[in-house]
């Protein structure tokens, strides 16, 4: 039977961007803005305290993401706690194509591994990570948000894998994030089935770059982050996000759909314009660092 750790147990997750241009399903990088989360186990009960964004939308039981992603973790350990309290500060933006998902997900299985004493030997890292993209059914959101910093990540022979990699320290980021969300079904839902081999094989090249790009040669982020497979086919969704994209691309700056939309994400290494002055009104804008680090537990 497990022993759970007694008092409170905390754990900040960072936000993320996925696909980055052409790395569709592909490629995710994890920024400077993360959620925070507490939890302890009760002699109880489910008790669900939740403040910030996406506050007045998501439910107060068993149905909630990080609930249910803890659910998933404690059973993986064989663990059943007779209570949980939670506590969740979100600040990543909700249905705006910065992980929130993702980052319920990975912090509902770190926190409950945190939890269980002993948890570190009952669920290791590779493990955990696997746990939270079965969850989210694709990795690579999850990946940055578990990991930190950029991570190449997808599924081989019925396995997820995520490969960290680096970038150079020049590479910073802008985030305009509309006030108005998009359901991630709704614009997959724009997707073709089929794509021309040309366009696929144009992105696989891009896709290349991009991950050279970001190591060390962000001069060419521009040409790195141009997409054929994804991004113009779902204008009908999020008409304003392309229009921004597509402005901010003819002037130079490499400029992406972050996620499945609508927050267009801007890439500022190795450039001094004030990028952010180019938000549109009624949009929040966000400077954000690479964030280093994935999950974190502790204060």
């Amino acid at each position: 039977m497990a022993t759970f750790v007694r008092g409170t147990v905390r754990v900040t997750v960072p936000a993320t961007s996925a696909n980055l241009g052409p790395g569709f399903d592909s490629l995710g990088l994890a920024l400077s803005l993360r959620d925070s989360l507490a939890a302890e186990v009760t002699d109880g009960g489910l008790h669900i305290e939740v403040t910030g964004a996406g506050a007045d939308d998501v439910p107060r039981d068993e149905t909630h993401l990080v609930v249910r992603s803890m659910r998933a973790a404690f059973a993986a350990m064989a663990a059943e706690p007779a209570g949980l309290a939670l506590r969740c500060v979100n600040v990543i933006p909700h249905g705006r194509g910065l992980g929130s998902s993702s980052a319920a997900i990975v912090g509902g299985v770190s926190l409950a591994r945190a939890l269980v004493a002993g948890g570190q030997l009952l669920l290791d890292d590779e493990s955990l990570f696997r746990l939270a993209a079965d969850i989210e059914g694709h990795p690579d959101n999850v990946a940055p948000a578990f990991y930190g910093g950029f991570v190449i990540s997808g599924r081989q022979d019925e396995q997820w894998y995520a490969v960290p990699t680096g970038v150079d320290p020049r590479v910073a980021a802008v985030v305009f994030v509309p006030p108005t969300p998009v359901e991630t079904k709704v614009a997959r839902g724009l997707l073709p089935a089929v794509v021309p081999h040309a366009d696929a094989a144009a992105n696989s090249g891009r896709t290349a770059l991009l991950v050279a790009a970001l190591a060390g040669r962000p001069e060419h982020l521009l040409a790195a982050t141009r997409d054929y497979l994804h991004q113009d086919q779902r204008e009908p969704a999020m008409p304003e996000s392309l229009a921004l994209m597509h402005s901010l691309r003819a002037d130079g700056i490499p400029a992406v759909i972050s996620g499945a939309g609508p927050t267009v994400l801007a890439f500022t290494g190795g450039t001094d314009r004030d990028v952010a002055e180019r938000s549109p009104a009624g949009w929040t804008c966000h400077e954000l660092d690479v964030e280093p680090t994935g999950a974190l537990v502790g204060d």
